[in-house]
C-alpha cells in the first residue's frame, strides 16, 4: 500500500501475496473446468455443488480388498474434485477477506483484491476470471 513501511507495509504485502495466490488459484481452475466465475448462475452453481457429489467407489468388492482395481481417478471424479477444489477455494478467500477487513479495516483490504486482480490481468488471466466483482462488492458503478 502506497505511503506504508515497516512491519505494516511488510504483513499488507503478504496479506496481498496471499490474496494474488489464492485468487490465480482460482483462475485456473476456473479456466480448465471452463467455468465462468463472472456469470452469477455459474457461480451460483459452484458455490452449491454438494448436490453433485460423483459417488467414490467401493473397492470392498473383491473378497481381497488388495485385489480391487486401483486404476487412477475416473475423468468424472477428477472434474469433481476439481469443482469442490473451486468451491473451497472461493469461499475461503471470501473468509479471508472479512478477517482481512477486521484486521486492517475496508480501504486497505479494497487495495489488496484490487491489486491482487489487476496483478493477474498482467499474468494474462482476463479481468474477473477469478469471481472476485470488485466492483459490485464495493459499489463501484
Amino acid at each position: 500500500m502506497p505511503g506504508v513501511d515497516g512491519p505494516v507495509a511488510d504483513q499488507l504485502r503478504r496479506m496481498s501475496a496471499s490474496v494474488h495466490q489464492l485468487s490465480a488459484r482460482i483462475a485456473r481452475l476456473a479456466t480448465s473446468l471452463g467455468v465462468d466465475l463472472e456469470n452469477e448462475a455459474e457461480l451460483e452453481r459452484v458455490l452449491h455443488i454438494d448436490a453433485v457429489r460423483v459417488p467414490v467407489p467401493d473397492r470392498r468388492v473383491t473378497p481381497d480388498r488388495r485385489a480391487a482395481p486401483r486404476a487412477g481417478m475416473s475423468p468424472d471424479r477428477r472434474k469433481s474434485q476439481l469443482r469442490e477444489e473451486l468451491r473451497g477455494l472461493l469461499v475461503l478467500r471470501y473468509g479471508v477477506a472479512r478477517s482481512y477487513v477486521d484486521r486492517v479495516g475496508v480501504d486497505a483490504t479494497r487495495h489488496i483484491l484490487v491489486s491482487a486482480q489487476e496483478q493477474l490481468v498482467r499474468e494474462g488471466f482476463r479481468p474477473g476470471a477469478d469471481g472476485a466483482h470488485l466492483r459490485r462488492l464495493f459499489n463501484q458503478d
